[in-house]
């Protein structure tokens, strides 16, 4: 089955000033995705921007999938003025996603900002047992907190304004909770996508409490298939003889979610 398919725009709802939902209805048949692989969306059938645009998959419908995004240049504004009965080709699923989990595994999710597009549908898998920590500059960029509570096990909140909930960072949330669960860690299995500082810190955390983790990294992407090599980051490479040695891997590729262990910061 090609990955190729055309979608018509069902809603493209504007959730503040900065982010939309945009659900999408399949008109052609499309491979089924996992949580954590992107689609890559044209948002102008001419050339200006030539390039689709990536976006994590937010959610699964019956009808086809819901996008999540940040309007932040051109590409974004010219989907954010696209209305209902608007037909668009994606190319997608692609990339890998987050790993399954044995039974017994305590799931503990991190989500900065945007990045909730990319762990939602994995708390939608893990419904009932996963522990969500969420994070935004301002309570106004939380979202689905209604869905979240519904379907997470504990919901904990943040923003560094302290506009909603708990002032600080998912990062702090994260060392909270190792602390207070800390007789069952090795049971603790952590995801998490967000700004790249979050995870480099969020690094630390499950490296010093021994917790196994997979990230997903954010990286600008152009062709969404591995060809360009323009979102390349570094991934720790075992070569014989060298201790430090790292390669480049494609985010688009061979992520975009990574063992934590093997990211380069």
């Amino acid at each position: 089955m090609s990955r190729y398919f055309r979608a018509e725009i069902s809603a493209n709802i504007p959730l503040n000033d900065n982010h939309n939902l945009l659900s999408l209805t399949n008109l052609d048949p499309m491979d089924e995705p996992e949580p954590g692989q992107f689609y890559m969306v044209e948002v102008n059938q001419g050339y200006d921007p030539l390039l689709k645009r990536a976006f994590s998959l937010f959610r699964r419908t019956a009808e086809g999938i819901q996008i999540l995004y940040r309007i932040q240049g051109k590409g974004t504004a010219i989907l954010r003025n696209l209305k209902e009965g608007a037909v668009i080709r994606i190319l997608g699923p692609l990339g890998n996603g987050y790993p399954a989990a044995p039974e017994e595994a305590i799931p503990v999710i991190l989500a900065g900002g945007i990045g909730i597009a990319s762990v939602f549908p994995l708390i939608e898998r893990f419904a009932g047992k996963a522990y969500v920590l969420y994070g935004a500059r301002t309570g106004g960029d939380l979202f689905m907190i209604d869905e979240l509570r519904g379907l997470s096990k504990e919901l904990h909140l943040c923003t560094d304004d302290g506009s909603c909930s708990e002032k600080g960072n998912v990062v702090g949330l994260l060392h909270s909770l190792c602390a207070s669960r800390s007789s069952c860690l090795d049971h603790v299995k952590v995801y998490a996508c967000g700004p790249k500082v979050m995870l480099r810190e969020a690094a630390k955390v499950v490296s010093s409490n021994c917790i196994k983790a997979w990230f997903s990294l954010e990286e600008h992407m152009a062709c969404g298939i591995g060809a360009c090599l323009g979102c390349v980051t570094k991934i720790k490479s075992a070569r014989p003889g060298e201790e430090q040695a790292f390669e480049y891997q494609r985010v688009c590729k061979e992520g975009p979610v990574f063992d934590a262990e093997d990211i380069v910061w």
